[in-house]
């Protein structure tokens, strides 16, 4: 289980502390020890005591890399986009049963996906919902993201049984990072301590598969095993990871 993560205060303010303990049920501290939630400018960040060179980790949709990304990343000539099939169908319904910091996510709602965000760690949900507060005030992202994205703080394996069945599940867990990028090395640190290791991914495919009505697509890295041993119906390769496909239905 992953370690516990406050909810910093008195710098917060009031109503949202209240409604961040409400509704992820965090604890406030005025002396956080290891990773904590804390309250910076306008936005929910995540931080660490031991680890002043750490940074923050947000959620922030609205940023250069976000928007570069959605702008000049590909569109739907992505890997991501061909393997959910918004290549064939931009109007598709997903859920992204390990969103993280909801990225892939980002991009698919982008390209006019309906998408649901599963999240079941606290803190990281807290981060998601925060990046949608803020998203929904941002010029750019106000007239079409709210209605393309929604969160459910729910452990994934009850939310595949208890959401409407979508066209795509897409499932991206955890898994050990080879890379040595900075920034793969910060984020999989806090990943990895914060959120843990799915150690119940394989669990996770059957439940993906009832649910779906189309396909469940799995991002994994190039050495990764397929998901609960299953092989996919088809491959899509992508920079860093590749995408297994399981058509369940064809994409009308």
């Amino acid at each position: 289980m992953s370690s516990t993560c406050y909810l910093i205060q008195p710098d917060f303010p009031p109503e949202l502390a209240e409604s961040l303990q409400h509704h992820f049920g965090l604890q406030a501290t005025d002396s956080p020890q290891g990773w904590y939630l804390c309250w910076t400018g306008d936005a929910l960040v995540l931080r660490n005591t031991e680890l002043n060179k750490q940074g923050d980790i947000l959620v922030d949709f609205a940023s250069g890399a976000a928007t570069y990304r959605r702008k000049f990343g590909g569109g739907k000539s992505e890997a991501i986009a061909k393997a959910v099939g918004l290549t064939k169908k931009p109007g598709l319904t997903v859920v992204d049963a390990t969103a993280g910091l909801g990225r892939d996510a980002l991009v698919l709602a982008s390209l006019g996906a309906k998408v649901t965000l599963v999240e079941r760690q606290p803190a990281v949900a807290a981060l998601l919902a925060d990046g949608l507060r803020r998203a929904a005030l941002d010029p750019e992202l106000a007239h079409w993201l709210p209605e393309r994205m929604q969160l459910v703080f729910a452990p994934s394996q009850q939310a595949l049984t208890q959401l409407p069945s979508p066209d795509v599940v897409y499932l991206d867990p955890m898994f050990p990072a080879r890379e040595k990028s900075a920034l793969v090395k910060k984020e999989m640190q806090a990943f990895h301590q914060v959120v843990g290791t799915d150690d119940d991914a394989d669990a996770l495919f059957p439940l993906a598969w009832q649910l779906a009505s189309k396909r469940v697509v799995v991002k994994r890295p190039g050495y990764a095993e397929f998901l609960a041993g299953q092989k996919p119906s088809m491959q899509i390769e992508g920079k860093n990871n590749r995408f297994d496909v399981y058509v369940k239905a064809a994409l009308d």
